[in-house]
């Protein structure tokens, strides 16, 4: 029976990523093809076979749809641990950087749809810009929870910007390589030679 019920779980799950990765890929598809606001969400929905409140499950909108932002990601557990662990802060922001990006569920089809998406609605650099903001904003609130510093204390954000930094080049690696080397281990190399700039005794 145990096993019955993880079958049935595990089954449920995988339904679920596989709504989420169609409304997603459909999303971009469109969009790189008539632009964002050249189909509804009704109209996504009916090419996907949902419902529009399915949708929204998801989705807080088109915009969200094509960026890949939903509200069914949940990093807590990395964002818990980060916030409950000791030792060097930017291995573990680098670790939480890592498990978002794994989280994200995108391979280099889906970034070529993406940027024909951006490509064709440059308004979504917009949302992805605000995107970036927010996700800044709570970093810097994680770091200075773990370290016990002033919500405003400079050495967060110093420290958000710089492994932030890492994150597109990282990407840009991961895809060139055809997402065979793995961007952990891209995203930790190009943190080494950070140190190696900023210190040159690491």
């Amino acid at each position: 029976m145990h096993w019955m019920a993880e079958s049935a779980v595990s089954s449920r799950e995988q339904r679920t990523r596989d709504t989420e990765r169609a409304l997603r890929r459909r999303a971009r598809e469109l969009t790189a093809e008539r632009g964002l606001t050249g189909f509804t969400v009704e109209e996504l929905c009916a090419e996907v076979g949902v419902s529009r409140r399915t949708f929204f499950n998801y989705f807080a909108g088109k915009e969200n749809a094509v960026l890949g932002v939903s509200m069914r990601t949940d990093v807590s557990e990395a964002e818990a641990a980060f916030v409950t662990g000791d030792g060097d802060l930017l291995d573990a922001l680098a670790a939480l950087m890592i498990a978002r990006w794994e989280s994200v569920d995108m391979d280099i089809s889906e970034a070529r749809l993406v940027g024909a998406a951006v490509e064709r609605s440059p308004e979504l650099h917009r949302t992805f810009f605000a995107h970036i903001a927010e996700a800044q904003r709570a970093d810097r609130a994680l770091i200075a929870g773990r370290q016990g510093w002033p919500d405003d204390d400079e050495r967060a954000a110093v420290a958000v910007d710089l492994v932030g930094s890492l994150m597109r080049p990282c990407v840009d690696r991961f895809f060139a390589h055809d997402g065979t080397v793995p961007f952990a281990d891209i995203f930790r190399d190009r943190l080494a030679v950070a140190r190696s700039l900023l210190d040159p005794a690491c």
